[in-house]
C-alpha cells in the first residue's frame, strides 16, 4: 500500500464512526463499535506500525526527534511521518468525540447541542472540546471537571 493509499483509508475509516456519534448516538451498533475498544486499537496497531517502520527501518528523514522543534519538524517531512501524526489526531479527536456522546447523555444534555461540538472535535480536536466545556457546564449541570462523579 502507498502513503497515500494508507491516509485515504485511515480518513475514511473515520468517518462510520462520525457519523454514529451524530445520527445514531444512542444506538447498539454506536455503542459495539465507537465506544468499545475497536477504534483505537486498529488505529493504536497503525500508529505502532508506522511509529516501528520509523524507528527500526528508515521510514522517515534524518535527524527526527522529538528533542527540538526541528527535529519533530524532521519527523513530519516524510510521508511516514505525517500519517504517524495524523493517526494520532484521528484517533484522539474520535476518543474525545466518544467521550462527548457519553458525557451529554450521562448529564441530559441535548445531543443538538453536542453536534456542533462533535463537529469541530472531529475537524479540529481541541476547538470543539473547547466548545463543549461550557454547554457541559451551564446546560448539563457539570461542574468543570472530568470525573464521572
Amino acid at each position: 500500500m502507498t502513503y497515500d493509499q494508507i491516509f485515504s483509508v485511515a480518513n475514511l475509516g473515520v468517518l462510520p464512526a462520525w457519523l454514529l456519534l451524530i445520527f445514531l448516538p444512542k444506538a447498539g451498533i454506536t455503542k459495539k463499535l465507537v465506544h468499545s475498544f475497536l477504534y483505537p486499537a486498529i488505529y493504536g496497531i497503525l500508529y505502532t506500525t508506522l511509529f516501528a517502520n520509523a524507528i527500526f527501518f528508515g521510514a522517515g528523514t534524518e535527524g527526527g526527534g522529538f528533542g527540538s522543534i526541528p527535529a519533530v519538524s524532521a519527523i513530519f517531512d516524510h510521508p511516514n511521518g505525517v500519517i504517524l501524526g495524523w493517526s494520532h489526531y484521528l484517533v484522539f479527536d474520535l476518543f474525545v468525540g466518544a467521550w462527548i456522546a457519553r458525557d451529554s447523555q450521562r448529564l441530559g444534555i441535548n445531543h443538538f447541542l453536542t453536534i456542533p461540538c462533535l463537529f469541530f472535535t472531529f475537524m479540529a480536536g481541541p476547538f470543539g472540546l473547547l466548545l463543549y466545556i461550557p454547554i457541559r457546564h451551564f446546560v448539563g449541570k457539570g461542574d468543570l471537571s472530568l470525573s464521572e462523579a
